[in-house]
């Protein structure tokens, strides 16, 4: 599954509630399974049987079901009559547990019963989508929801071959993980589709998605590949199917193991909470992560569709060939596709530079995984609360950054090999985060074990400080890094790959250690280690002093590494900005674009409203005449001059820059008046910089482009352009627009969170959702509700933060009871920064 949000929106929360896994006696083997849905009424019927094995007799079988009324049960042995059943429900557990008069014998069963659901509109299980033309029943199991769609053994461990049939009404077709066996005519209106039975594999990874799908055909190596939509969206789909053909030849040379299922199709779904989800062969999208038109798309929507379709692509092996045994191992999928995205993505497109994107993330997860509510890579996990709560930013960003480190550690076929075996020996099974790093260890020769250990296990990251210790010789320390704390007195202790430049990268595991100089100082290269690091002040000139030299992803890692030691307390604010002032003439997007986060971190974090102005002041002398020097725009520009370009006008207009804010409004209005001219990066980048600005009417033009875009990248644009808006009257318009019910409830709640991003709205927006609390939870699920929580984390003031935390001591929201600590950390994190830097920064501005 790939989150649709920015790693700097996913938040995590752990709590410390009972287990809710099955008993273990029952261990299914196969599903025969039927359900009818009936789209109108938006509910559902179904019956099944399920063949499993006793370990022991037994009269009772505890299985999962949530929101669903069991009927005919019945049990029969191998040998011996059919015995029926009772049930009983233990909501709290979500588990029903069939009862019978008589102990089944321990050996082979089979169960048989009947149940009925709902088709709701909470994005999870067998629920209803809806365009305004008909509606959709769509599934979404991952991580424990199959339990509301079938009676089911709902744990990744227990895998199990599924023969499906579906009966839904003429006219609709049902897409699922296998190939459709036959399609008979049923009662009067309605024909039954029956597919092939599915590889072994977790209940989590069975899908099937009614409605009348409009889909492309494509073929990679002898596999049938779709990309399918509803009918209105068919003409966005030829970009992903282009894509998906591409990474399934990656990926069956880089695995080693050819994709198992005759089909693979991938589906824009109308509704769907997440980006994508990895269902084995029938792979879902949100339809702005999937349906993209190529020829009019900003190079970063092309990018975006890109990264998603190989994520949920490396799943089909990673992940669903092979599965963790359990959701606290949950990174062995999600780090893994993480880091696979962009390593796919780079070989397929190198021209678009996407491995300098991989870095600026790499700072964001950093900056996350600083802070005192971190957790480890592998944490407890057992309610179905605790297991959603995984799917963060340490099981994708973190998780994927110690893969990065482990292969350039290791080397790239060394990990390659490494991986493929790992596949190979535990293929239509389970898996543990052991059996991946100690097959790694025995194939490149290297203690991967001890180095991955080290990160899994343990919540937090390393600072690594480097001081001269004489001629020739540097001493190396390590402690963890907390932002907002000082240093933690505990014994937290980490085997770090350090690569210094030019030379092998050698594991450090010692609380301190002296070594020869190396010729080159910089002790991250490649900008890949998962460690942040402090020089001391006469190392710390050098490696500044040879920051243009550096490649792209390592002046993004020094960048991210003051920044972040500015926010810890241990480096000066003055320093940072001139680290900032003397990559003036920067001209790599993405380093200019953590530049820009720099500014933006001290603009919103550190500075009052008078040393904000300065610093906007600063901006604009430092770096307008930069943006001159680009000159126009070219007629064909490359992927990294459009970026560059956008990147200058978020900069400069952000900072007040007149003559920008023009050229950007004039650019705006162009686009939103159908002008193809304009090069697409730069007419987004325009519209959001002048909506800051910007009057109703401006307003209008966005709001109608939300209202009638069918590109769905384009109307998820202009949703997510409205919050940008400060005008106090259309900020109420935006809020109002959110819960009105006529924004997708995926979308809508992320319209909030960006408000409550951004200082001039925060307040107002913060006020609304107070006041109109019921219809923002109405909104929310269990993914969307800590968000919402994590959004007030923007706060800065002692008077904001008793305010957020008396109004959640009265105001539950589910699944979300660390998300509260955090935010109040990250409230607490900004005033002392402001009460550390305020001096310095005013001393730094004096002199600027």
């Amino acid at each position: 599954m790939r989150s649709c949000l920015p790693l700097a929106l996913l938040v995590f929360a752990c709590s410390p509630v009972f287990a809710q896994r099955l008993p273990g006696n029952a261990l299914p083997e196969h599903y025969t399974l039927h359900l009818t849905p009936h789209l109108n009424s938006a509910t559902f019927t179904g019956e099944e049987t399920v063949a499993l094995h006793l370990q022991s007799a037994s009269s009772d079988v505890t299985l999962n079901a949530v929101d669903l009324q069991l009927t005919d049960i019945s049990a029969s042995a191998a040998k011996g009559s059919s015995e029926p059943g009772s049930v009983t429900y233990d909501t709290v557990k979500q588990q029903a547990t069939l009862h019978f008069a008589r102990p089944l014998p321990a050996g082979d069963v089979t169960l048989s019963l009947h149940f009925a659901g709902t088709l709701d509109n909470k994005l999870r299980g067998f629920y209803l989508s809806k365009t305004k033309t008909r509606s959709y029943a769509i599934t979404q199991f991952e991580p424990t929801d199959a339990r509301r769609a079938f009676p089911v053994f709902d744990e990744p461990a227990m895998k199990a071959t599924f023969d499906l049939s579906l009966t839904v009404d003429t006219g609709d077709s049902v897409i699922s993980n296998t190939n459709v066996l036959s399609d008979l005519p049923a009662a009067e209106g309605t024909h039954t589709v029956t597919f092939a039975r599915t590889p072994r594999m977790s209940s989590y990874l069975l899908a099937f998605q009614v409605g009348d799908w409009a889909c492309r055909d494509g073929e990679a190596e002898g596999v049938a590949i779709r990309v399918c939509s509803t009918p209105d969206k068919f003409a966005y789909t030829g970009y992903a199917l282009k894509a998906a053909e591409h990474f399934l030849g990656y990926y069956n040379h880089y695995f080693g193991v050819k994709y198992p299922l005759p089909k693979l199709d991938l589906i824009g779904v109308p509704d769907f909470e997440a980006g994508a989800m990895e269902n084995w062969g029938c792979i879902t999208y949100r339809e702005s992560s999937l349906l993209v038109d190529a020829k009019t798309a900003p190079a970063s929507d092309l990018d975006n569709v890109a990264l998603t379709v190989a994520h949920e692509m490396a799943h089909q092996w990673f992940g669903d060939l092979v599965t963790m045994k359990w959701w606290d191992n949950v990174w062995l999928n999600e780090g893994f596709a993480t880091w696979m995205e962009y390593k796919a993505v780079a070989e397929w497109k190198p021209e678009r530079a996407i491995l300098e994107d991989r870095g600026f993330d790499l700072n964001r997860t950093m900056d996350v995984d600083a802070t005192p509510s971190t957790r480890a890579i592998r944490a407890r996990a057992e309610t179905p609360g605790e297991i959603t709560q995984q799917f963060d930013v340490i099981s994708y960003g973190k998780a994927g950054a110690v893969l990065d480190m482990m292969e350039h550690y290791v080397g790239p076929e060394a990990f390659r090999k490494g991986v493929s075996a790992y596949i190979q020996k535990h293929e239509y099974a389970n898996a543990t985060a052991e059996d991946f790093w100690d097959q790694l260890a025995e194939s490149s020769g290297k203690p991967a074990d001890k180095v991955m250990s080290s990160y899994i296990d343990q919540p937090g990251m390393p600072l690594l400080t480097i001081t001269s210790a004489g001629p020739g010789r540097v001493t190396l320390s390590q402690q963890r890094l907390i932002v907002g704390q000082q240093a933690s007195p505990s014994d937290a202790l980490w085997s770090i790959p350090v690569c210094f430049t030019g030379v092998p990268c050698q594991r450090f595991g010692k609380r301190s250690e002296t070594i020869a100089r190396p010729a080159s100082i910089n002790a991250n290269a490649d900008g890949l280690g998962f460690y942040r690091t402090q020089y001391s002040p006469d190392l710390l000139a050098e490696i500044i002093a040879s920051a243009p030299s550096l490649k792209p992803t390592e002046r993004i890692n020094l960048l991210g590494d003051r920044l972040s030691l500015m926010r810890a307390g241990v480096a000066n604010i003055g320093d940072l900005l001139d680290l900032v002032g003397a990559l003036r003439d920067e001209r790599d997007p993405q380093v200019f674009a953590q530049m820009l986060q720099v500014l933006q971190v001290v603009e919103g974090r550190v500075a009052d409203p008078v040393q904000d102005q300065k610093v906007r002041q600063w901006s604009v002398r430092t770096f307008a005449p930069e943006y001159e020097k680009l000159g126009p725009l070219p007629a064909h520009p490359t992927e990294q001059q459009s970026l560059l370009h956008a990147v200058f006008f978020d900069l400069l207009t952000s900072a007040g820059d007149p003559n920008v804010l023009t050229e950007a409004k004039a650019l705006a209005e162009r686009s939103l008046d159908g002008d193809k001219s304009v090069d697409p990066e730069l007419a987004e980048a325009a519209i959001t910089a002048t909506a800051r600005r910007a009057d109703a009417d401006f307003y209008d033009k966005v709001f109608a482009v939300a209202e009638s875009a069918t590109d769905p990248t384009r109307k998820t644009a202009a949703l997510y352009d409205l919050p940008y808006f400060s005008n106090p009257q259309l900020v109420a318009r935006t809020l109002d627009y959110a819960v009105s019910g006529k924004v997708r409830s995926q979308d809508a709640w992320v319209m909030l969170v960006l408000q409550m991003q951004r200082t001039s709205t925060r307040h107002q927006a913060w006020a609304f959702i107070k006041g109109h609390w019921d219809q923002v939870m109405a909104l929310s699920t269990m993914f969307s509700g800590p968000q919402i929580i994590s959004s007030t984390s923007g706060f800065c003031s002692e008077a904001d933060k008793q305010d957020v935390e008396q109004f959640f001591a009265t105001h539950h929201v589910q699944a979300a009871n660390q998300a509260l600590p955090r935010a109040m950390h990250g409230i607490e994190s900004c005033i002392q920064i402001r009460q550390q830097q305020n001096a310095s920064l005013d001393l730094w501005l004096a002199k600027h």
